[in-house]
């Protein structure tokens, strides 16, 4: 990435600026290895940039597959490698637009994410156009802001920032898909709640099983704010999603909900943190994964409460499924706590499925193939019916369906 890069691909100043800035950082800090903790037990040394170009290809966007969308009549906004598709009409109370067409863009870019996370560097030298989710004060909005990204071939560093103003309510839904080709996906997604807002939020990763996915989603949430995230890797040969939330003022909250599901020689990562700041901040994270063939997935999360953060309560939960004997999963929870009035737990669990329950459904007439399918249904089950996202979560079910159908679990 130069200079002349950056400039060639166009913008205002502020954002070849930001561009430049991200590049040059990135070349500072160099590509992180599996050394780093925050990388430990990923394949990142196998990933070679050089190999992947800029995507250049238009591709027609407009309608989606999923099923889940048939009865949709709300907000969609469509994301490819060379532009952006907004409706001309946004719903009430929120505005949707290009970065490059929005004066307040260059203060909300990099606002909450930082670019000493090299995806996070990457992914602002290499942006075309931001896309700008932003809410107005007071608003109230019952159905979701869609956005889908398209992937087609090469390269794609797509940046959604999300705002919310004070007492907003809102919900976005990001949902990834994508072709056959061998593609290089980098995601930021950067998300401010401000005082008493509330935003639901989603993202799916329904690649197919090819390609790399590292996704970064950075949000900040104010006083007596809640964010509630829930996100879906299903797709990519190595799917990554780090979730950083900062629990900023007085009385926030928030909640994450997250679910993957391996297969073949797919790798699954999730890394999270739950950084409380303030005083009566409350996080609870529930992360469900199975894993089946040569599959294997892993999990760190960290609890973070510092100094003057009294009277928080964090929850830190992840359940694994291991399928078969050649798919594997690693859970690591952390804690890090600088007060003494605050109460944190985290639990992990890593096995296969249970065998008296197995034992009842097939004693009843069930088959060992539809035992397992129903136990693993059951398994995700819970988490999706309690997550108050509706759509996103049907398309998630519909997914690990198609999943289940497919896979031979063994």
């Amino acid at each position: 990435m130069t200079s002349d890069t950056a400039a060639q691909l166009g913008g205002p100043e502020w954002l070849v600026a930001r561009r430049e800035a991200g590049a040059a950082t990135f070349e500072k800090i160099g590509m992180p290895n599996a050394r780093d903790e925050v990388w430990r037990y990923s394949p990142i040394g196998d990933l070679d940039l050089d190999r992947f170009s800029l995507a250049q290809e238009n591709i027609t966007l407009g309608e989606t597959s999923l099923e889940a969308f048939s009865n949709f009549s709300g907000t969609v906004v469509h994301v490819a490698a060379t532009g952006i598709e907004i409706p001309t009409a946004s719903p009430n109370g929120i505005t949707l637009v290009k970065g490059s067409e929005y004066g307040e863009a260059s203060e909300l870019f990099g606002s909450v994410a930082n670019d000493a996370d090299a995806m996070v560097a990457l992914n602002s030298a290499h942006v075309r156009d931001p896309l700008i989710v932003d809410v107005a004060k007071g608003s109230l909005n019952d159905e979701p802001v869609v956005i889908v990204h398209h992937a087609s071939s090469g390269s794609m560093f797509p940046r959604t920032i999300i705002r919310l103003a004070d007492g907003a309510v809102a919900s976005v839904i990001e949902i990834f898909v994508g072709g056959d080709a061998d593609t290089l996906s980098i995601p930021v997604t950067e998300i401010e709640a401000g005082d008493g807002a509330n935003l639901r939020y989603g993202s799916l990763q329904l690649l197919n099983r090819v390609g790399w996915h590292l996704s970064t989603i950075s949000a900040r949430v104010g006083r007596d704010a809640n964010v509630m995230q829930f996100t879906t890797g299903l797709g990519a040969a190595y799917d990554r999603c780090r979730s950083d939330v900062e629990l900023a003022g007085q009385g926030a909250s928030s909640v994450l909900r997250s679910t993957y599901f391996g297969s073949g020689d797919q790798i699954h990562d999730l890394r999270t943190q739950q950084d409380h700041v303030a005083p009566k901040t409350i996080s609870d994270l529930l992360c469900k994964g199975a894993v089946t063939g040569s599959s294997r997935s892993v999990y760190t999360g960290m609890i973070k409460v510092r100094n003057g953060a009294i009277r928080s309560n964090a929850m830190q939960t992840n359940h694994n499924l291991v399928l078969s004997e050649t798919a594997h999963a690693d859970t690591v929870p952390n804690l890090d706590i600088s007060e003494n009035d605050v109460r944190c737990s985290h639990a992990s669990t890593v096995g296969p499925l249970d065998e008296d329950q197995r034992y009842y459904l097939e004693s009843r007439g069930i088959s060992p193939v539809n035992t397992e399918r129903l136990l693993v249904r059951g398994f995700f089950r819970d988490l999706l019916e309690k997550t108050p996202l509706p759509l996103g979560t049907a398309i998630a079910q519909e997914e690990i369906e198609a999943r289940l159908s497919q896979e031979s679990l063994v």
